[in-house]
């Protein structure tokens, strides 16, 4: 089983890309974030031309999540439970025996903002949420694009970025909080490059300096942990014309 996360940074103008890279690598399960079309302008049956299904929870504009899978999605979940929210940030389905959990996790703007502290919160409910998910499935995986690199070498430059929003130190104890749960990111379970990242700003040539961070992460349950046999970034459709920021991230399983 090969799942995949990309936040594609809108999918009105990403979904020719969306469809080569379904096309050329057949992932099993591909979850997006950054959307940014309300649900029922999602691409549903240009999808389903080339073979996958897909539900998606999305806004005009801003946020908006979706998983696309070749196996239909069931028993959907779109809001955090005790977190009443109005942006579309979760998506949460079962592909056959696997819970998916897809989400886009506020940014935060900067430190000390209240969209920092909003990020804090829907954090703190997030780990309820998986505490009780994590109850109920053993295979479990949660991926996304969660604004967060968990330490100083999912970051092209530590010490220049410092303490700054996406690396400041509540952010990442609010991650960890989610790992102590019994999940793994799995990207760290396999030997990978030096300044491997995820996203690079399209300011200043951030790609071409490789001046990025790996926010986009795939945590898994121990059983799944068990069965995966790869974990990497695919950077290739970061050079692509008209890009997303972020490229996408994999997982691979034996099951």
């Amino acid at each position: 089983m090969k799942v995949a996360s990309w936040n594609v940074n809108s999918m009105n103008v990403r979904l020719p890309h969306v469809v080569e890279w379904l096309q050329s690598h057949e992932p099993d399960v591909l979850v997006l974030q950054e959307i940014k079309q309300v649900t029922e302008k999602f691409p549903t049956d240009a999808l389903q031309e080339i073979g996958y299904h897909s539900i998606a929870n999305g806004q005009k504009t801003y946020n908006g999540v979706a998983v696309v899978s070749k196996i239909a999605p069931t028993d959907p979940v779109t809001e955090l439970p005790d977190f009443e929210d109005a942006q579309k940030r979760v998506m949460a389905c079962s592909i056959d025996d696997v819970r998916v959990i897809d989400l886009y996790v506020p940014n935060g703007s900067e430190v000390g903002s209240d969209k920092y502290a909003y990020k804090l919160g829907w954090l703190a409910s997030l780990r309820d949420f998986l505490e009780t998910e994590l109850q109920r499935h053993d295979n479990l995986v949660v991926l996304g694009d969660f604004n967060i690199a968990p330490a100083d070498d999912d970051v092209y430059d530590a010490e220049k970025w410092g303490d700054a929003i996406l690396c400041s130190p509540l952010e990442r104890e609010a991650l960890e909080a989610l790992l102590e749960l019994g999940l793994s990111d799995v990207f760290r379970k396999f030997d990978q490059p030096e300044k491997a990242f995820s996203w690079w700003d399209y300011r200043a040539a951030g790609f071409r300096r490789n001046a990025g961070l790996r926010i986009d992460l795939i945590l898994t349950s121990a059983a799944m942990t068990a069965r995966c046999t790869a974990s990497y970034v695919d950077k290739e459709p970061r050079a692509w014309e008209r890009p997303s920021d972020h490229a996408p991230v994999v997982a691979e399983f034996e099951l």
